[in-house]
């Protein structure tokens, strides 16, 4: 693979020291509850006025802004599906493309790493997602012949999360 530092992280995706962190958005990109309200506040409201000028955004995409009052210089947003709403192949294949497209948008600006929470476990059964969230981080940085990515920090709530990320990162990056 390409060399690159995975790791999981459980804290506050607001203090992480990365380049880009990335915001499970609602398609409004205008804040909300969760980690989307929590990046919204810790950014300041400054985020706010960048993201009414983005017009939204749909689910699985992804648009960048700055990251304002954050350690991050940049902040992806994602809206990822809310799992009952689709087949669970059609939810799969939008949240793979959350991570992908975020991935596509940090690369694409050169940036050399990223911090991702865990897109749509609100709803979306937390092993499907985290093994998701893996092969498409892995099979994004095997595609490259040189990634400028280098370190991408999955950052996870709780210690529920953080046993079930651990226990599944080795069959992705042993």
């Amino acid at each position: 693979m390409s060399g690159a530092l995975i790791s999981v992280f459980k804290g506050d995706i607001t203090k992480l020291s990365v380049d880009v962190i990335v915001n499970a958005a609602n398609r409004s990109l205008l804040g909300g509850g969760g980690v989307d309200g929590a990046i919204h506040r810790a950014a300041g409201p400054e985020l706010l006025k960048e993201c009414r000028s983005l017009g939204g955004c749909q689910t699985g995409e992804c648009k960048m802004t700055d990251g304002y009052n954050l350690p991050s210089k940049r902040i992806a947003h994602t809206p990822g599906p809310v799992y009952t709403s689709y087949s669970p192949a059609e939810a799969e294949r939008l949240l793979r493309n959350c991570y992908v497209n975020c991935l596509t948008e940090a690369e694409r600006e050169g940036w050399g790493s990223i911090g991702f929470c865990s897109i749509s476990t609100g709803v979306y059964p937390i092993e499907p997602a985290t093994h998701v969230a893996f092969k498409a981080v892995r099979d994004f940085l095997e595609s490259k012949p040189s990634p400028s990515i280098k370190k991408v920090v999955f950052c996870v709530f709780s210690e529920k999360d953080e046993r079930v990320y651990d226990s599944i990162r080795p069959m992705y990056f042993p």
